[in-house]
């Protein structure tokens, strides 16, 4: 998969309709949305931190063209809610959200019943997009995804980043 986000991508060479190139992954497919997330399912989430923060500060602004593709039912919208938010569902019926890099310092979720859902995620400096610890409602927390059930029960979700990939 390495290759796959960084051999150079060549106008002309397939389809100069797709938009968004890192390598040769087209963030302007929705389609491949989840595939920078595929490295924390095979292990190696400093991967993922790395290539979704490319997008995320690179792909996306706030001027009249500041997401690469079309915004097809909000697809290019959510995508940046869930990446900024720290987590994306890969398999979206699998109830889980494969934890990438969370780009908010602090972000509340209003949840049913007057409960909240927070993730925080302090930096000193804009280059600390890697993951360097994480808890959930206190306690350390160690998995590569956060169920949609943990989600609903409100709390709080803390990160500590790192300029450095913690291979």
């Amino acid at each position: 998969m390495d290759t796959f986000f960084t051999v150079s991508y060549q106008s002309g060479a397939l389809n100069d309709n797709a938009s968004g190139f890192v390598g040769q992954y087209a963030h302007g497919n929705e389609p491949s949305h989840h595939v920078a997330y595929l490295y924390a399912c095979a292990g190696e989430p400093w991967k993922t931190q790395k290539y979704v923060a490319y997008i995320m500060n690179e792909l996306y602004n706030d001027s009249s063209s500041g997401y690469a593709g079309n915004d097809d039912c909000g697809e290019m919208s959510a995508w940046y809610v869930f990446g900024a938010l720290g987590f994306y569902p890969v398999n979206p019926v699998s109830g889980e959200y494969v934890i990438g890099t969370p780009m908010l310092e602090e972000a509340v979720i209003q949840l049913p019943d007057r409960k909240t859902f927070t993730v925080k995620a302090p930096r000193k400096e804009d280059n600390e997009v890697y993951i360097c610890s994480m808890k959930l409602n206190g306690e350390k927390y160690t998995k590569n995804y956060i169920t949609h059930q943990d989600i609903m029960k409100g709390g709080i979700l803390e990160f500590v980043m790192t300029a450095s990939p913690g291979k």
